[in-house]
């Protein structure tokens, strides 16, 4: 039961800096406390845990154009973040962490702005049958994180021109222009600034929880903690996977995400595992990554490795997810197999 909430807007726009602060509120969550972190970004593009950057953005020409490419703690999809848009985190107890209501809030406070809100596809928030608001989740220990990306006034060209097409659907096509998949908030309500929004959301959160925030200062937080966190988010072996000779590839688009497994094949073995995916369940796929190596490159051996591995998991979701990927790594081996490249 939460008692207690408090509320920290970021001093910085640095977005390697800004997750430093949201894994520290998180690390050092107090007992039946809730916090509420805003921060707005310089231009960036942030990956979900499980993505690969290279698949989800322009990465040479964004660097180049003076933008940041960081991994996110939480899994999900890639969020494009600039001065017209706005971050918000909510550190939570597990035991009180729930999608819906999360969800009602941040509805609540663009309601509250006048901008009509609806839950949409993905754990987003719809106006008019476009996204203005997306959001990812991480769960650690007892504590949970929730974090959201909420559009007022971003650059559109910037953000058409960073994100790559994403998923089977838009495979050997034209990808929709963001207006088209998106909206913001200044388009539904004209004038609408990022002070206003976060003045709503510190409102709908203090209702939400029938607790007055406290305010807190990112200068109460360890600064030379927060320095090599930051230096850890920007680390490119954090940002970007490590090349290995992986020979061995299937992806497919499920309703609970897209996701592409790697993996490096050896003498009947599989050396090594890697998963790119934006589905939301982060820790589940390193989990399915450590059963699958040194596994042998077997569908008997595959299949019976990951039951055990996973056996302490009770979440039916994450078992029907663990299934499905069971499923499609065997049915590739199969398809291999019948061609005669299973080796």
């Amino acid at each position: 039961m939460i008692l207690r909430t408090a509320c920290l807007v970021a001093r910085s726009s640095d977005p390697c800096r800004n997750l430093a602060i949201e894994k520290h509120l998180m690390d050092t969550l107090p007992e039946n406390t809730a916090i509420l972190f805003l921060c707005t970004s310089s231009k960036a593009v942030t990956v979900g845990r499980n993505q690969n950057p290279w698949y989800e953005c322009n990465v040479e020409s964004f660097l180049e154009s003076g933008g940041t490419v960081a991994r996110r703690l939480t899994g999900g999809g890639t969020f494009y973040q600039d001065a017209g848009t706005l971050n918000f985190s909510l550190i939570l107890p597990k035991s009180d962490f729930n999608i819906r209501r999360q969800l009602s809030m941040a509805g609540r406070a663009a309601a509250s702005l006048g901008a009509p809100a609806q839950p949409g596809a993905g754990a987003s928030l719809t106006a008019g049958g476009r996204s203005f608001c997306r959001n990812a989740f991480y769960k650690a220990g007892s504590r949970a994180l929730h974090n959201g990306v909420i559009l007022i006034d971003p650059d559109w060209e910037q953000m058409q021109h960073s994100l790559l097409p994403g998923g089977k659907q838009y495979r050997g096509q034209t990808r929709p222009g963001v207006e088209t998949l998106c909206t913001s908030l200044c388009e539904q309500v004209p004038g609408v600034t990022v002070d206003a929004l976060q003045a709503a959301l510190y409102n709908a959160f203090g209702d939400f929880y029938g607790v007055t925030p406290v305010w807190l200062d990112e200068q109460m937080l360890n600064e030379e903690d927060l320095q090599k966190t930051a230096q850890s988010f920007s680390d490119p072996d954090w940002v970007y996977p490590e090349a290995l000779p992986y020979n061995f590839v299937v992806d497919e688009r499920f309703p609970w995400g897209s996701i592409t497994v790697l993996l490096l094949r050896e003498k009947g073995m599989i050396r090594a595992a890697r998963i790119f995916t934006d589905a939301m369940e982060a820790a589940l796929f390193d989990m399915i990554c450590q059963a699958l190596t040194g596994c042998p490159y077997l569908i008997g051996a595959i299949s019976t490795r990951l039951r055990q591995r996973l056996e302490m998991i009770r979440d039916p979701r994450l078992l029907q997810i663990a299934g499905d990927v069971d499923k499609l790594i065997c049915g590739r081996i199969r398809t291999l197999d019948r061609k005669g490249e299973g080796q």
